[in-house]
Parts: C-alpha cells; sequence; structure tokens
C-alpha cells in the first residue's frame, strides 16, 4: 500500500513518519523546494520539526504527481486556507472513489465551509470516500512517540477500520465515529476557544477563568455542531472536549500563545508576524463569527475573540462583557 501525505508542517511530517516507520510505502509532498532540499540533506524538517529524525524510507518530493501516482489513501494536511487549491491540483490526478482523510483543521474563510464541503465540491464528482482526523495531538508529543489517542470522522465504516488499523501503534490509537462533521467541526472551533484561553492566561485571570472559558466554549461548539447536523454527543469526545483542553492548557498550542501575547498588550501583526507555523484559530475566528451570524446561533465567547482580532478591543473589557451579559440557566 502507498500512502501520499499533502503538506509538510508538522503534523503532515508527523503522520508522514509515523506511517514511513510502520514500514508502509509514504510519500510526504511540500511546495517548498527549499524545504525538500534541507529534508534530504539533514533527514529533518528542520522548518517545522527540528528535533526528530524521519525515516529513510520516507520518500520527499515537490511533485504532486509523484506523490499521488498509485496513492492508495491521501491524507492532506495542508493549512485549512490552501485546501482547495491543493485539492484543485489534484482532482485530475485522481481515479474513482478514491480515499481522502482530511488532517487539516478549519473553516474556509472565502466560503464558510467546513473541510468536507471542499472535497465535495472539488472532487465530488469522483465519489470520494472522506474521513477526518482530528482529536488532542500535539506534533512534537507524537513525534516522541508520547502516548495519543485521536478520533476519525467517517461514514464508511470499511475505510474507517482501514485508516483505524493503518495508523494505530503501541502510542498512536485511533477511535472512530460515523459523525466526520462533527469530528471537523470540534477540531476548528477548538483553536478559537484556545485563543480565548490564552487571553485569559496571558490577563493573569487564574485557573478559574480558564476552566469556565473551556466549558462555555464546549456548549458554544454543540450549538453550532447542532446547526449544522452534527451529533452534539460527538464534542464530549477526544475532537471535542479532548481537543479543546489540549489547546486551552497545553504551551504547545500555537493558538493559546497568540492568546496570551494579545492578554499582555501584544498586537495581533505583530504576533503573527514572529510566527513560522499558522495558528489556524485566527482565520477559523472569522469564519465562524460570519458563520454564526449566518445561521443565528450565540456564540459569545467568539463574538468577543473577534472583536479583539479584528476590531481592536481591549481583551480586558472584552472579559467584563462577557461577564455582564444577562444572567441565564446553563443548559
Amino acid at each position: 500500500m502507498k500512502v501520499a501525505v499533502i503538506g509538510a508542517g508538522a503534523w503532515g511530517t508527523t503522520l508522514a513518519n509515523l506511517l514511513a516507520k510502520k514500514g508502509i510505502s509514504t510519500s510526504l509532498w511540500m511546495l517548498e523546494q527549499e524545504l525538500a532540499m534541507e529534508i534530504r540533506k539533514t533527514g529533518r524538517n528542520t522548518w517545522y520539526l527540528p528535533d526528530f529524525d524521519l525515516d529513510s524510507r520516507l520518500e520527499i518530493t515537490t511533485d504532486l504527481a509523484a506523490a499521488s501516482q498509485d496513492a492508495e489513501m491521501h491524507i492532506m494536511a495542508v493549512p485549512c486556507q490552501f485546501l482547495r487549491s491543493v485539492l484543485q491540483r489534484l482532482a485530475r490526478r485522481l481515479g474513482k472513489r478514491p480515499a481522502m482523510i482530511c488532517a487539516s483543521k478549519g473553516i474556509e474563510l472565502s466560503t464558510l465551509s467546513p473541510m468536507s464541503k471542499l472535497f465535495e465540491d472539488e472532487l465530488g464528482e469522483l465519489k470520494v470516500r472522506y474521513g477526518h482526523l482530528s482529536g488532542p495531538s500535539f506534533a512534537f508529543e507524537v513525534s516522541k512517540e508520547l502516548p495519543t489517542s485521536v478520533v476519525l470522522g467517517c461514514a464508511d465504516k470499511k475505510l474507517a477500520r482501514s485508516v483505524q488499523e493503518l495508523f494505530s501503534t503501541s502510542y498512536f490509537r485511533v477511535y472512530t465515529t460515523a459523525d466526520y462533521r462533527g469530528v471537523e467541526l470540534g477540531g476548528a472551533v477548538k483553536n478559537i476557544i484556545a485563543i480565548a484561553a490564552g487571553i485569559s492566561d496571558g490577563l493573569n485571570f487564574g485557573h478559574d477563568a480558564r476552566a469556565a472559558l473551556i466549558n462555555r466554549g464546549l456548549a458554544e461548539m454543540s450549538r453550532l455542531g447542532k446547526a449544522m447536523g452534527a451529533n452534539p454527543q460527538t464534542f464530549m469526545g477526544l475532537s471535542g472536549m479532548g481537543d479543546l483542553v489540549l489547546t486551552c492548557t497545553g504551551d504547545l498550542s500555537r493558538n493559546r500563545q497568540v492568546g496570551m501575547r494579545l492578554g499582555k498588550g501584544q498586537k495581533l501583526l505583530d504576533i503573527l508576524g514572529q510566527m513560522k507555523m499558522v495558528a489556524e484559530g485566527v482565520k477559523t475566528t472569522e469564519a465562524v463569527y460570519k458563520l454564526s451570524k449566518n445561521l443565528g446561533v450565540e456564540l459569545p465567547i467568539t463574538d468577543q475573540v473577534y472583536a479583539i482580532l479584528y476590531e481592536g478591543k481591549d481583551p480586558a473589557l472584552a472579559v467584563q462583557d462577557l461577564m455582564a451579559r444577562p444572567l441565564k440557566e446553563e443548559s
């Protein structure tokens, strides 16, 4: 079996290397010629995952056709705002009923579409077998082979079982659910709440405030998911509560780090300009904010994060406004 991993950020590289170490024929595609040369020279992805040697069997390429050729499965790990353009390039190289597993997290800003909709738009005629891989998983920790559990949302039971067995190792455990929409939305919205939690920590508001943000963030995630056809119960699982806890508390979370620096008074453009890797939550906040208005779904934390990121609102005032909202029952 050959697997093509499309996207060589930290997560794509980690997944590709996991498969290669299992002896699975794996190609890792990246756009940047310079990065490919660096990996071939050093045996490491020095841009995004510099601390780990990559398996010598992992094929490194910048040729999308070569990466895709004869691949029985594609793992899409490019940043979500670039996913559509890559799918358009891939479309003419795929056969009927390709197995496509999305490992990207977010909502496309230009269309307010979840990731599965992009596959439907660009590859619908090919009758794609689709799955979405998400859950609490820092690339650094998976690369260290620390115990990690994730979930695959996939309506095709045969494909789900195949992917589950493909990725599972002594340190990487994959669960499955048919609710791919819930899995992909959990992976997107948690990044917004992670920014909020980071802002709270940057303001030194303590553990109580962070815990409340995680809990009420879960409520927002569930409301949006229900409005978009997901099973609310999915958000109690790994792609919802699991990933939410990780990104809101873990120091390796890029989105939490963005929030912390905002809470300490730094400007968003300065923060982003100093980051090499993408903090998906910034653009996802704008997309989910607009999506919630279209759907008529109340997302007060998202509203305030949007105001901080895009309207220059003072973070302390945003917290005051959240606390001053009309009192209500919890559920």
